[in-house]
């Protein structure tokens, strides 16, 4: 875990096992490269979600205590509504947000923290953590998908980056 994480006082650095989902991904590019697809609207919009889904934004400001209201929206016209709230951001190594749907006090609501770690090849470990509120809240997730999505959506990442370098 990152020292970055494990120094601060962050929830993350106690958190359950058993409530976490942990995804990561080796990403051909500088980490200010990647952590800039995360923090540009213009950018974060054209990749963020699972394979077949679109993204409409009807609010966007990534900076800390920004929010990003959206819906993905599948092929057959399913909407899912998001709400992410950004409450931490540490360039170029650390976001922190909260994610629901767009609803308040959503019961669905987890934290998520996405690290970017350099390497000396100029490639980026990119670790996304999912912090949920319990056990059972983390197996429906993964029961939902959440494991495929969100490798679906950093190959998204991995590509739109790839694009932009021009590789």
């Amino acid at each position: 875990m990152s020292d970055l994480i494990k120094n601060s006082g962050s929830p993350w650095r106690d958190w359950p096992l058993d409530r976490e989902i942990v995804l990561g991904r080796v990403i051909d590019a500088p980490r200010s490269l990647v952590y800039s697809a995360w923090t540009d609207p213009d950018q974060i919009q054209m990749w963020f979600g699972p394979e077949g889904m679109a993204i409409e934004t009807k609010e966007i400001d990534l900076s800390p205590g920004g929010v990003w209201r959206f819906d993905m929206v599948a092929a057959g016209g399913t909407r899912y509504s998001n709400r992410m709230v950004f409450l931490r951001m540490e360039a170029p190594a650390l976001i922190e947000v909260e994610h629901g749907s767009d609803q308040e006090n959503d019961p669905g609501r987890f934290r998520m923290l996405v690290t970017f770690d350099e390497q000396s090849d100029g490639k980026t470990v990119l670790t996304l953590r999912q912090m949920h509120p319990s056990r059972e809240q983390r197996e429906r997730t993964i029961g939902f998908g959440a494991v495929e999505y969100g490798g679906q959506t950093l190959e998204k990442l991995a590509l739109h980056v790839a694009k932009v370098r021009g590789r």
